[in-house]
């Protein structure tokens, strides 16, 4: 069992939850943040629709990690990334003048906000996804590698 096991229940819950409703909404009406942002409305609404399909999607893979805590390193990690690497394109577009700052409001609640609560999951189940992955014989993709002291045990 993983540290703070009801914590990231509770976290990924409300990730997964979050993440549906804000895709479900976006799929809606693709031109919500054009429209807060003071932005000419898109031209294809479709590709703002599209990755609302995306973030609803994940929001099923974190209800699947809120299920199962000790299996979910893989996703919450593929997750994190995603929320790191947003934010980074997002400030490029502001950077440029590309795109106003209101925008941001994107990254605060998709991204930002979920930053700490992904890393602590993810440094408490690293070794339960060590150990699960060991156990598969995929020692490479734990990090053992030959004569390390892990692979002596």
């Amino acid at each position: 069992m993983i540290a703070r096991r009801r914590l990231h229940r509770l976290t990924f819950s409300a990730a997964g939850v979050y993440n549906i409703v804000w895709g479900l909404y976006s799929v809606a009406d693709p031109q919500w943040l054009f429209r807060y942002a003071g932005l000419p409305p898109q031209n294809y609404p479709q590709i703002f629709a599209c990755l609302g399909m995306v973030v609803g999607l994940y929001g099923i893979l974190y209800l699947e990690v809120a299920r199962v805590p000790e299996r979910g390193w893989l996703l919450a990690a593929v997750g994190l990334t995603g929320k790191v690497l947003g934010p980074i394109g997002l400030a490029r577009l502001i950077w440029s003048g590309e795109w106003p700052i209101q925008t941001a409001v994107l990254c605060l609640t998709n991204d930002l906000v979920w930053w700490v609560p992904f890393g602590l999951y993810l440094y408490d189940a690293w070794p339960s996804y060590r150990r699960d992955v060991l156990q598969g014989g995929d020692k490479e993709a734990a990090g053992v590698t030959k004569g390390s002291r892990a692979e002596a045990r």
